[in-house]
C-alpha cells in the first residue's frame, strides 16, 4: 500500500508540476501535451512494481460494463469529431458572424449573446469542443476591434464549464460518474436541469458584476465575409449530431448503449466525409483538421489514470479514502471534496476515483455522484489543472498573445466558481430532497 500510494501522490504532484512550469513539449514540427507522459509513467511504475494484477486491469479494461474505459473513449471521441467537423465546416465561426451583427455597438449585448452562446453550445457538444472553438475566434475578434478580452474569455470559460452540468455528454466526467452509478441520459437531466439552470443564473451575473464598467463601453465591431465552407456538409453533420442526441435521450428506453449510438453517428459522418473526399480536395481538408483536432493525447491519458485507479482500489487506498468522506452530509461533502480534488489531479482521474468510493448500497449514494458532478465540472474554473479544459484554455490564449496568468486565472477563478458551486449544490439538495 505504501509504494502505491507514494507512487500515486508522486504522480499527481509531478502532473501538477507539468501543467504549470512545462505544459507543451516540441519536437521538431510536433507539439504534445506533457500530461499524458506523466500519468504514463506513473501507471508504468505502478505495473513494474507489481502493485496490481495485470489480470485484474485487463479484467476491468475489458469487462462489458458502462464504466469501462474504452466505451466512454469511444463516447467521446465520436462526440467531439461530430462537433469538431461542424467547427472545421464554419458553424462556430457563422453563429459568432450573426452574434456580432446582432449586438453591433452595444458591448453589453455582445457580452451576453456570446456567453449564451458559449452556454448552448456546451450543452449540445461539451466543454472541450466550446473551448477549442470558441477561444480563438474571441482573441482575434478582441484584438481587431481594440476591446479588452478579459470579459469575454472568463464568460465563455465559465460558461463552457457550468453548462456541461446538463447533459451527460457535456463532459467526460459527466460520462464517468454517471455511468459509474448506471444513471441513464433523460435520468440524469432531470435531476441536473435544475442545478445547471440555477448555477448558470449566479455565475452569468457574478461575470457581468466583475467586468460591467468595461462592457458599458460602446464598441466599432468588425465583421468579416466569412462564409461556410460546405453548406452540404453543415446540413449533414448537424443532422447527424441531432439524430445522436434523439437516440441518447431515448437510449434507456430503447436498450442502446450511449457509447454505440454516438460511434454509428460519427461512423456515419466519417464515411459521407470520406466519399465526399474523393470528389473535393475541400473535403479532404476539412476530414484531415478534423482528425488532427482530436484530443489524442487523452487515450493515453485516460488509461494510465485507469490503471492508477484500479492499483488505489486494489490496495484499499480508495476504501480509506471512502470511510474518511463517510456518508453524513454526502452532497456537500462529496461536492466540496471532489471540487478540490480535481485541482490537485485533474477532474477525470479526480472523477475515476470518486466513481469507486460511494457505497452503491448507501442510501445516499445518488446524492454523493451527483455532487462528484458538479464538483468536476465547476472545479475546473478554479485553477487551470483542475481540467484539460483549462489546460488548453490557457495554452490558447498564450497563443494569441493574451495575458491571461495563473493568478488572474486563480483570481476570477474563485469569485465566480465557489458561490456557483454553492448553489448548484443547494439546488441539487432540493431535487433530491
Amino acid at each position: 500500500m505504501t509504494v502505491t500510494l507514494l507512487i500515486a501522490i508522486f504522480t499527481f504532484l509531478a502532473l501538477i508540476a507539468s501543467i504549470l512550469f512545462f505544459p507543451t513539449l516540441r519536437i521538431g514540427p510536433l507539439k504534445t501535451g506533457t500530461y499524458w507522459m506523466v500519468a504514463l509513467v506513473g501507471a508504468g511504475l505502478l505495473i513494474f512494481c507489481r502493485q496490481v494484477p495485470l489480470q485484474e486491469i485487463w479484467a476491468q479494461l475489458t469487462a462489458n460494463s458502462a464504466i469501462n474505459p474504452l466505451k466512454i473513449l469511444v463516447l467521446f471521441f465520436s462526440m467531439t469529431f461530430l462537433s469538431v467537423l461542424l467547427d472545421e465546416v464554419g458553424l462556430f465561426r457563422w453563429l459568432a458572424k450573426i452574434a456580432v451583427l446582432f449586438a453591433k455597438r452595444d458591448q453589453l449585448r455582445l457580452f451576453v449573446v456570446f456567453y449564451f452562446l458559449a452556454a448552448v453550445l456546451t450543452v449540445f457538444t461539451s466543454n472541450d469542443v466550446v473551448i477549442l472553438a470558441l477561444t480563438p475566434f474571441l482573441c482575434f475578434f478582441c484584438k481587431n476591434t481594440g476591446i479588452d478580452p478579459l470579459p469575454y474569455l472568463v464568460g465563455e470559460f465559465a460558461a463552457a464549464n457550468t453548462w456541461s452540468m446538463m447533459l451527460v455528454i457535456g463532459n467526460p466526467t459527466n460520462i464517468y460518474l454517471a455511468s459509474s452509478a448506471g444513471i441513464g441520459f433523460l435520468d440524469y437531466l432531470k435531476v441536473m436541469l435544475l442545478p445547471t439552470l440555477a448555477a448558470g443564473a449566479i455565475e452569468f451575473l457574478l461575470v457581468y458584476l466583475l467586468f460591467r464598467k468595461k462592457l458599458s463601453q460602446r464598441i466599432s465591431p468588425h465583421v468579416d465575409n466569412f462564409r461556410v465552407k460546405s453548406r452540404l456538409h453543415l446540413i449533414v453533420g448537424v443532422v447527424h449530431l441531432g439524430v445522436c442526441l434523439l437516440f441518447l435521450a431515448v437510449s434507456g428506453y430503447v436498450g442502446l448503449e450511449m457509447w454505440l449510438i454516438a460511434a454509428a453517428c460519427a461512423g456515419s459522418l466519417l464515411l459521407f466525409t470520406l466519399v465526399t473526399a474523393f470528389f473535393h480536395n475541400r473535403n479532404r481538408r476539412i476530414l484531415r483538421r478534423s482528425l488532427r483536432r482530436l484530443p489524442w493525447p487523452l487515450i493515453p491519458f485516460v488509461l494510465s489514470m485507469f490503471v492508477i485507479v484500479v492499483c488505489l482500489e486494489h490496495q484499499g487506498i480508495a476504501r480509506l479514502l471512502s470511510d474518511f468522506l463517510g456518508e453524513k452530509g454526502c452532497l456537500w461533502t462529496y461536492g466540496g471534496a471532489s471540487l478540490l480534488t480535481a485541482n490537485l489531479i485533474n477532474n477525470i482521474p479526480m472523477s475515476m476515483l470518486f466513481s469507486t468510493l460511494p457505497s452503491a448500497a448507501s442510501p445516499d449514494y445518488l446524492r454523493a455522484v451527483y455532487a462528484s458532478v458538479v464538483g468536476s465540472n465547476l472545479g475546473a474554473f478554479l485553477t487551470p489543472i483542475g481540467a484539460l479544459a483549462g489546460i488548453m484554455f490557457t495554452d490558447l490564449t498564450e497563443q494569441y498573445h493574451v495575458k491571461f496568468g495563473f493568478k488572474q486565472f486563480v483570481r476570477y477563478g474563485a469569485l465566480i466558481s465557489l458561490p456557483t458551486a454553492a448553489v448548484a449544490l443547494s439546488a441539487l439538495a432540493l431535487i433530491l430532497a
